[in-house]
């Protein structure tokens, strides 16, 4: 009851370190590009994050909504966390059962925080990668013919770098791409009868469910592939 009453005292009065949603996105979306007003309203019905309401009914954010709504689109965007495991997270959190929000490291090694920009230059000398190996990367669509670099391309270059010295290039991860468009194809259908609603909520909701679908085929994958090196080694 005390936070609640603490929640409607912020609610009435809030103060000048407080932000709009248009403020939230501006700092947000350099990290998160795909963040909009009607993704920040989906996680508060969630209840994923409770910004402070003015008397007129505007949403008001503290650096600790926005912190909470940070974790939360990394946990989805680096581990493919769905949002009943998130809330359950960050119950634990208001309850004092754990000390802070700390998402665990990024996939590949990639740094938390804003994504950096890389030029190609910078790309190959932090993975380690030969301008040809990048050229056929580009060439079998492993990687884009882009201007500037993410750490996710960083990561991936150097993947291949190093499976080059398997003698595995890119020409021999076609079937790689085409089975990920073919799961690709999986999860649009099965979310297709959200994205043909008209709401707002029903396109973010569809776009959550995908990943959520995304991370339990890549545990299938990583299971399978498992598996099958299992029966090698016997």
């Amino acid at each position: 009851m005390a936070a609640e009453g603490a929640r409607s005292e912020r609610a009435r009065t809030p103060g000048p370190s407080l932000l709009s949603i248009g403020q939230v996105l501006a700092k947000l979306t350099p990290e998160f590009p795909d963040l909009t007003p009607s993704k920040l309203r989906y996680l508060e019905a969630e209840r994923l994050v409770m910004p402070a309401r003015t008397e007129s009914g505007y949403r008001k954010f503290s650096h600790a909504d926005i912190e909470r709504v940070r974790y939360v689109l990394t946990m989805q965007r680096d581990h493919y966390m769905p949002h009943k495991v998130i809330r359950a997270q960050l119950e634990d959190y208001d309850a004092g059962r754990t000390e802070r929000l700390a998402p665990p490291a990024r996939i590949m090694g990639a740094s938390l925080g804003a994504e950096r920009r890389l030029t190609r230059a910078d790309l190959l000398r932090e993975s380690g990668a030969t301008a040809a190996l990048l050229a056929d990367a580009i060439s079998y669509s492993i990687l884009p013919a882009a201007e500037t670099y993410s750490d996710d391309h960083v990561a991936r270059l150097r993947a291949l770098a190093e499976l080059a010295r398997f003698g595995l290039e890119p020409r021999h991860l076609r079937g790689f791409r085409a089975a990920a468009e073919r799961e690709v194809g999986l999860i649009d259908s099965a979310v297709e009868p959200l994205r043909r609603r008209k709401d707002a909520a029903a396109r973010v909701r569809a776009a959550e469910t995908a990943r959520e679908i995304a991370g339990r085929l890549e545990l299938i994958r990583t299971a399978l592939i498992r598996d099958a090196l299992g029966r090698l080694e016997q």
